[in-house]
């Protein structure tokens, strides 16, 4: 069960889609854009310093991709002579992500190393599948059982960004082209709000403060997750992470 314009639900005293639009900003984009149909979270996204571009009806519906939306935006912003060499796909249902990684994703682009880096953790579990004949062994014998440490990585892909070259894209019509690649974030960050459970939980973490910000424009993080990135003692994000990026920033919303 999904959430209903989960969007524009806090987490930390901030909507979503406002906590995406801040992790752009943070990444150093120099222009944020939000696609969406909705006036509310039009008004958010705008307040929190990005530009909106109005999706039409055919692109707001459940079955339609993000691919499209974006698409569609850049063809709008090319009427006003703004051509990024790079745009990156931001999920505003990932509010923990790390500007820096974000970056990093980027100037891989720009640099020519990567056609598309999107974000992923690495995982070590034992996966099975149900076959034909029973449950099968995915990626390891079953008759065998390594130390976790021991097997090699797999990665998953978080949903959280995706960083591509824009004439690429823009040939390509979907997000995996070319030369891909990941940048690798922390399983803290990767926390994607799906469900009311998902929000309620971040909402108001048992045990834990509930989150807020340090500052109106400085989204805060849980402290474990704040440490493990090397991020403020409040969780906030430092002042000094403020790079330039020649591209555009998508935090994709409805």
């Amino acid at each position: 069960m999904g959430v209903p314009r989960k969007n524009l639900a806090p987490v930390g005293g901030l909507p979503l889609v406002a906590r995406a639009v801040q992790v752009a900003l943070g990444a150093g984009f120099d222009r944020v854009v939000v696609s969406t149909d909705d006036a509310e979270i039009a008004a958010v996204a705008g307040a929190a310093g990005a530009d909106v571009v109005r999706r039409p009806a055919a692109l707001a519906t459940g079955t339609a991709s993000s691919e499209a939306a974006v698409l569609h935006a850049l063809d709008e912003l090319a009427v006003g002579g703004f051509a990024p060499g790079v745009v990156a796909l931001v999920q505003a249902t990932s509010p923990f992500v790390d500007p820096a990684g974000l970056a990093r994703a980027v100037a891989s682009v720009r640099a020519g190393e990567a056609d598309v880096v999107f974000a992923a953790t690495r995982s070590h579990a034992f996966q099975w599948r149900q076959g034909e004949a029973g449950l099968e062994a995915v990626g390891h014998s079953a008759t065998h059982r390594p130390m976790r440490q021991e097997r090699p990585p797999v990665y998953q892909e978080t949903g959280a960004f995706y960083v591509m070259a824009a004439a690429g894209f823009r040939a390509a019509g979907h997000r995996f082209f070319g030369r891909l690649a990941i940048e690798e974030v922390a399983p803290e960050t990767a926390i994607e709000i799906d469900t009311p459970f998902d929000l309620a939980a971040w909402q108001a973490p048992p045990g834990r403060a509930r989150m807020t910000p340090a500052q109106p424009d400085c989204a805060t993080v849980e402290p474990r997750v704040a440490k493990r990135m090397g991020w403020t003692a409040d969780g906030s994000v430092p002042a000094s992470r403020n790079w330039r990026v020649d591209g555009l920033a998508w935090p994709s919303s409805r």
